[in-house]
């Protein structure tokens, strides 16, 4: 056993367990520390000298949650409910044994404690915090498609009560210090250099080893019986709000709701042991195998640059350039400015430049007013970022975004401008969302420094960055590159060039494949509301209206000039181009489009529609469980001919990049996650139901699919597919 706890007993009998992962930043919950946990316990209890226990961390955070090495082992070994409910059981019967074995117990949180972290910190029986910036405690399971399985749910519901704990878990809440202290979920919080002797004197105190709810005559706060009127009517509004907005697509949510329903009825060893059936229950539903390795394994690791060139130094960008002031360039620049970088931001004339630096002045002050910043931050951000007109001042530059109108031209202007006087070895970069870098770099100087870095609207807000790899790129660029991602805090995924890239021709995909629909008559409401129940954030006709329908009529006109006569445009085009051409409706900027915008915000569906393309009558419409596969199977399609052209070399950047830039069911876990929990050979064979029933080009599936269910592979685990060998796709 590796030992990941430090042992100390003072001359007052006060025992200090200092957690201390050897040869790691952080302390991670692997086997190892459950057994080091176990066995530092025990000897606490058992020693005689010992008369209280802290429990505190020398890493900059208290544990940093589970060990992702083993999370992905678990998620690629088939479980069964037992050997499940007895891991489960072994760490949450020990937490129990710690609070009930007679000697006090503080938690001393120098840092961040969350999940099963914090959990640890819940079965002590004082926890006291730092005072320090980066300092949050909470139980965000539910963000992974879990429960916490240690106590959690239980410790929470019988220090708060039912109606405060519901919100914390159901929204996965990460407080502040102050905010927790609040809420009563700690007990202290303390300068930082005061943490350990403020623990201590907790101790000397000679406190009773006793937790609330093992005092004779506990009950829960606000009531334990979920029959109590102001309950049962909490209860029921909590069922009605989560079919609303999950139409039963995550069952976490309603796990925790069970979880707390039934525990608060029993006394808190029974208690504990449903919070692990639940917990198993979870853990068997692909819904949070799938969650847990795109939104925390798979993003984790692209967060620390996994896709990064190896062998290149890290650069860390100090100023940067922006061409275009724009949304999208004033988004850029603002994000820069907050991460402590020096911006240049440059538009065609003074005015435009200082537009976009007045939009970081509008997003500061509003921080401002919510009280998350402070008038000396936003004078500091503001005063990194410098608009211009003048390309000169780009002569001290690493690194310059272009983020100007869609048009060759246009960039190719500002390239030659920038190019003149940024250095040979700065790194140029492209915010197109569909436009070829490889093409691009054509008129460029320096084509081995052009990338794209595709950002998404609006910037400060958006998580991801879509990396793309011309033909030409080379990896100290694309390295470059990444860095200055990693500085934005952002998360990047990386893809080889192909037109529109893999998630603008994603997101394509769920578009034309619904606005398709409304030319064959089928109820636009009924493709919306058919979006939604999936569990996109937003239906289909809503999307398009949102991205503008003259952009995409604008963007088709550009393919068909670039690819010529023999590029066949996408079925929904013949549609846009009769919204915009005809009858002049550009979405919601002209606030006309598939739907019809008032000046208070709100929005209906233009009845005009079924003018132009009438509906089906009721008997001919189809399902709604026909238009979400629809929808969905269409953009499992192109996903998998992204893999097969070599546009995606990892299933993880695709999984990611549908979840976290356009908007695929968080809960699928990404169009490859799904693939492999339907079972390829199903996809296959339902994509072939669906070309024979709807467009025989639009489900075609690659060979690659058909090889793969064929050789029963799969996109993950220890049948995986290769990445196709990597390749540009003009």
């Amino acid at each position: 056993m590796i030992d990941y706890f430090k042992y100390a007993v003072d001359a007052e009998g006060i025992c200090t367990l200092t957690i201390d992962q050897p040869d790691s930043t952080t302390n991670v919950m692997d086997q190892n520390f459950i057994d080091s946990f176990r066995a530092a316990l025990e000897r606490a209890i058992a020693d005689q000298a010992v008369t209280g226990i802290i429990l505190t961390s020398a890493k900059a955070s208290f544990v940093a949650g589970a060990d992702l090495k083993s999370l992905e082992a678990t998620l690629t070994t088939k479980q069964d409910a037992k050997t499940l409910f007895d891991q489960c059981w072994g760490f949450s019967s020990l937490l129990r044994w710690m609070e009930t074995a007679g000697k006090p117990i503080v938690a001393a949180l120098n840092g961040p404690a969350l999940g099963g972290g914090f959990e640890i910190a819940l079965a002590c029986h004082q926890r006291i915090v730092a005072d320090v910036r980066s300092m949050v405690v909470g139980l965000p399971e539910v963000g992974v498609g879990l429960l916490p399985g240690a106590g959690g749910t239980q410790r929470t519901l019988r220090l708060l009560g039912v109606a405060k704990t519901l919100p914390l878990l159901l929204q996965g809440s990460q407080l502040k210090a102050e905010a927790a202290l609040q809420a009563g979920w700690i007990h202290a919080v303390v300068p930082a250099e005061q943490l350990l002797a403020e623990a201590k004197n907790w101790l000397l105190a000679a406190p009773e080893a006793l937790q609330p709810w093992d005092r004779k005559g506990f009950r829960v706060p606000g009531g334990s019986s979920p029959q109590q009127p102001d309950l049962a009517q909490l209860f029921m509004g909590t069922a009605a709000a989560l079919q609303a907005s999950t139409f039963h697509n995550l069952p976490a949510p309603l796990a925790i709701t069970s979880c707390l329903y039934e525990g608060m009825q029993l006394p808190i060893d029974k208690a504990l042991r449903v919070e692990c059936k639940y917990f198993v229950k979870l853990n068997l539903d692909p819904v949070a195998g799938n969650m847990v390795r795109t939104v925390f394994i798979n993003k984790t690791q692209a967060d620390k640059l996994v896709r990064r060139p190896a062998g290149i130094e890290t650069r860390k960008h100090v100023k940067i350039g922006v061409l275009g002031a724009g949304l999208m360039g004033a988004g850029v620049a603002f994000g820069a400015a907050q991460s402590g970088i020096e911006v240049v931001l440059i538009d065609r004339d003074q005015a435009a430049a200082d537009k976009g630096k007045a939009y970081s002045e509008t997003r500061l002050r509003r921080d401002i007013e919510r009280g998350r910043s402070t008038p000396e931050k936003m004078e500091a951000i503001l005063a990194r970022i410098h608009p211009t007109t003048d390309y000169a001042q780009l002569k001290d530059v690493s690194l310059v975004v272009e983020a100007v109108f869609e048009d060759r031209g246009v960039k190719a202007e500002v390239f030659a401008q920038a190019e003149a006087m940024m250095p040979a070895d700065a790194v140029l970069a492209s915010n197109t969302s569909a436009l070829p870098i490889t093409g691009l770099a054509q008129s460029t100087q320096r084509p081995q420094n052009m990338v794209g870095l595709h950002f998404f609207s609006p910037v400060e807000r958006m998580p991801l960055v879509e990396v793309i790899r011309g033909k030409q790129t080379s990896d100290t660029a694309l390295a470059h590159a990444l860095d200055f991602v990693g500085q934005l805090r952002k998360t990047p995924i990386l893809v080889n060039d192909s037109r529109g890239f893999f998630t603008s021709r994603f997101i394509g995909a769920f578009i034309n494949e619904g606005v398709t629909m409304v030319k064959e008559g089928i109820e636009p409401a009924l493709i919306e509301n058919a979006a939604k129940m999936s569990g996109y954030p937003v239906g289909t006709l809503s999307v398009s209206d949102e991205v503008g329908l003259d952009l995409a009529y604008k963007g088709a006109v550009q393919a068909q000039a670039d690819l010529g006569p023999e590029h066949k445009a996408g079925s929904s085009v013949e549609i846009i181009t009769t919204l915009v051409v005809d009858h002049g409706r550009h979405g919601r900027k002209n606030g006309k489009g598939f739907y019809d915008y008032a000046a208070d915000g709100s929005k209906r569906l233009w009845p005009g529609l079924s003018s132009i393309w009438p509906l089906l009558p009721k008997a001919r419409q189809p399902d709604v469980g026909e238009v979400q596969k629809r929808l969905i199977y269409a953009q499992l399609v192109d996903a998998a001919r992204c893999m097969a052209e070599g546009v995606l070399t990892d299933p993880a950047d695709g999984d990611i990049g549908g979840c976290f830039g356009v908007g695929f069911p968080i809960y699928l876990g990404g169009p490859f996650a799904m693939m492999d929990t339907v079972g390829i050979a199903q996809v296959v064979a339902e994509c072939d139901r669906l070309a024979q029933t709807w467009d025989k080009e639009r489900f075609a599936v690659p060979q690659l699919l058909r090889d793969m269910a064929a050789q029963g592979k799969t996109f993950y685990g220890p049948n995986r597919i290769l990445a196709p060998a990597l390749q540009v796709a003009l």
